[in-house]
């Protein structure tokens, strides 16, 4: 009976999710309901985790809980260390969820809700929680290794040499694009500056509690911690109106670079118990409160969406970024549906703190799917915005015009109706000077999550609050990813440099440890200065290299966990990873390619860069060519080097499946495990 109720249960998400996605798909009228586009997303997350990880879980990978972890076998109790399965599930997501499913989304809205809302539900099942999945069970199979050591490894040592080069370079460029962000979301805000800043020394304390104090309390100390961070986000308010405390948090982005330099290589060089681990899981707390008061604040007021399916930008003239909606949307959209820089933290901190082989299935697919659900409440949130609003704030002064009066004659002259006073009281409201030219995604995502809050109590101060909230939350969820990426790209780096001298490959080696934490955070906290420095801000040159290297990123990983699919289970199961893959590699080389060829100015580097060195020179031009130039080569030698991996992945595969090649497994030998039930969480 039970046995029935179950099936008959799981029938009807199904139903309704293909029901909600039709209606979302095919709705063409003036508005549609956002709880339409929450029921389809709800129930193929459902459906997906229940039945397609399960099926992977059990016939592709054989999940085995009787089977030594390596957080088992090498614990050292500095990085590899057996560890509860909802702290590794909060670190995981804290440290993957980063700007992607925040900002990407809510810049793809400018072609309208339907071309972002499908590849953020149907593309996270396909690719990016498979991916995720598929490379944390691989690296916890492989003694914890990271992507680059897999790479070489498995496809070979020519493949795996680039492969590990490739990796390190996207690394250093994701880390300074994301650091950048947080400058540039804190710089000036003492709120999110404080309350940020409190969540370190939590962290430390539940570090140390859970280590010497209370062993194994996890509830005991979560509710402290959640209690505390409460505390600092309210504190938070109350310093920035201080004033004396008020100006010591009130950062200039020089000094916030710096600070966020300190944090990287503390949070690298110090044990994963002290202060990464807790931190990650103390942010969790914030992330998913939010998250779900969101999901929550749009079942309540259900409100609609203002931005039409398509719009006229699918054409490539889009205010915001230019390109067609193929194949800059699904570039954009990044990490909401799948992210190359998941593979770094699912083959870096994480399958070191895995306890048991049975949470590589919550915390590989379920953190993807939940990130993905991110990505949809970022979408609402932006597309319950009036779409004159959603355009006067994400438009840029030389597209739009200079003046208020100019930005919003151009809007109103695409079909959007808005007007500078419209602008004018919605920034009085929020506490903001203007809401003009606010480019970057966040302010607008901010915007829309304080709409939608607000309407439940229905007044200016919710509306203020929940705006400023809504911008230290976004800083928050960002800045996690510095930490665990930077131990992540710590681990690449010694293993890279454990060729030149074999002490330097050795993780738990503390000189080691040290060494290859600065070098790291050296690297992207040099591009992150330069980017500090520009004259625009240095988004202008960086972040266009931000979705490609990501999305390549993917890619690389897709390759190796083709190549270890293939090792095992000949090409039965191999359509798993290379149906995405081949989608990426579609898109990606697309981009890059439109990137750095395209004739159109505001698509093409070199073009752009043509364009400006046709005009008056000055100092900030000139930066401007350098960078337009340098971005084009960046963005080349990616491309070159992704295809030398794709190259030697697809030989490999060829020879095993021809019989040419041996199919040689590397997964570490079986060793029973010997953990107690309380340490397995």
């Amino acid at each position: 009976m039970g046995k029935l109720i179950r099936t008959g249960a799981w029938i009807l998400v199904a139903l309704a999710g293909a029901f909600a996605l039709a209606g979302v798909a095919l709705h063409r009228g003036e508005t549609i309901n956002s709880a339409w586009v929450v029921t389809a997303a709800v129930c193929v997350y459902l459906a997906a985790y229940r039945f397609y990880s399960a099926f992977i879980a059990a016939k592709v990978m054989a999940l085995d809980d009787r089977r030594a972890t390596p957080a088992e076998r090498l614990r050292n109790g500095h990085d590899f260390e057996p560890t509860n399965k909802w702290i590794v599930f909060g670190h995981h997501f804290a440290a993957i969820a980063g700007p992607g499913p925040l900002v990407g989304p809510t810049l793809a809205a400018q072609f309208g809700y339907l071309p972002g809302t499908l590849w953020i539900i149907l593309g996270v099942v396909i690719g990016g929680a498979v991916q995720d999945f598929v490379i944390l069970f691989s690296s916890v199979r492989r003694d914890g290794k990271s992507l680059g050591q897999m790479a070489r490894e498995e496809i070979g040592r020519a493949g795996g040499g680039i492969a590990l080069l490739t990796v390190l370079l996207i690394m250093i460029i994701l880390l300074a694009v994301i650091g950048l962000v947080v400058v540039n979301a804190l710089k000036g805000s003492p709120w999110g500056t404080f309350t940020i800043a409190a969540t370190m020394p939590i962290a430390v304390f539940m570090g140390l509690y859970l280590r010497y104090w209370r062993p194994g309390r996890v509830l005991e100390v979560s509710v402290i911690g959640f209690v505390l961070v409460v505390l600092s986000i309210f504190a938070g308010e109350w310093v920035a109106h201080h004033a004396v405390f008020g100006p010591w948090f009130t950062l200039g982005g020089m000094a916030l670079a710096i600070a966020l330099i300190i944090y990287g290589y503390a949070a690298s060089a110090l044990p994963v118990w002290l202060l990464l681990a807790p931190r990650d899981y103390l942010s969790t707390f914030v992330k998913l409160g939010v998250v779900l008061l969101l999901g929550l604040g749009v079942l309540i007021v259900r409100p609609d969406l203002q931005m039409p399916a398509l719009t006229q930008f699918t054409d490539g003239t889009g205010p915001i970024f230019a390109g067609k909606i193929f194949p800059f949307c699904f570039i954009t959209i990044a990490c909401g549906a799948i992210s190359g820089f998941h593979a770094l933290i699912s083959s870096g901190t994480t399958p070191k703190l895995i306890a048991r082989e049975s949470h590589i299935r919550p915390v590989g697919f379920g953190s993807m799917l939940l990130e993905s659900f991110v990505a949809m409440m970022a979408m609402v949130a932006a597309c319950a915005l009036e779409p004159g609003v959603f355009f006067a704030v994400n438009s840029p002064a030389g597209i739009v015009g200079s003046t208020p009066a100019a930005a919003a004659a151009t809007i109103t002259s695409w079909g959007f109706p808005v007007t500078p006073e419209q602008m004018h009281d919605l920034a009085r409201h929020v506490g903001e000077e203007t809401l003009f030219y606010r480019t970057g995604g966040a302010p607008s995502l901010a915007l829309g999550m304080a709409h939608i809050f607000s309407q439940i109590a229905g007044n200016e101060a919710v509306l203020r609050f929940w705006y400023h909230f809504a911008i230290m939350f976004e800083a928050l969820f960002i800045l996690t990813v510095i930490d665990a990426g930077t131990r992540v790209g710590r681990f690449m780096l010694q293993d890279f440099l454990g060729h030149i001298w074999k002490p330097l490959g050795r993780t738990s080696w503390m000189p080691s440890v040290l060494l290859t934490s600065a070098l790291i955070v050296a690297a992207w906290g040099y591009f992150l200065v330069q980017g500090v420095l520009d004259p625009l801000g240095g988004i202008n040159s960086l972040w266009p290299l931000f979705g490609i290297a990501n999305q390549l990123l993917a890619a690389v990983a897709l390759c190796v966990a083709t190549t270890i699919l293939v090792k095992m289970h000949g090409a039965r199961y191999m359509w798993i990873t290379c149906a995405p893959l081949a989608w990426l590699v579609t898109v990606t080389y697309s981009g890059a390619w439109q990137k750095i060829f395209s004739d159109a100015p505001r698509v093409g580097f070199l073009a752009q860069a043509r364009l400006l060195e046709a005009g008056p020179q000055t100092a900030q031009t000139k930066q401007l060519i350098f960078n337009n130039r340098l971005d084009a080569v960046v963005c080349g030698l990616f491309i070159v080097l992704v295809t030398a991996i794709l190259a030697d992945s697809v030989r490999v595969w060829a020879g095993i499946l021809r019989g040419t090649r041996e199919a040689r497994s590397l997964e570490a030998p079986f060793v029973p495990s010997q953990l107690e039930a309380e340490e397995l969480g």
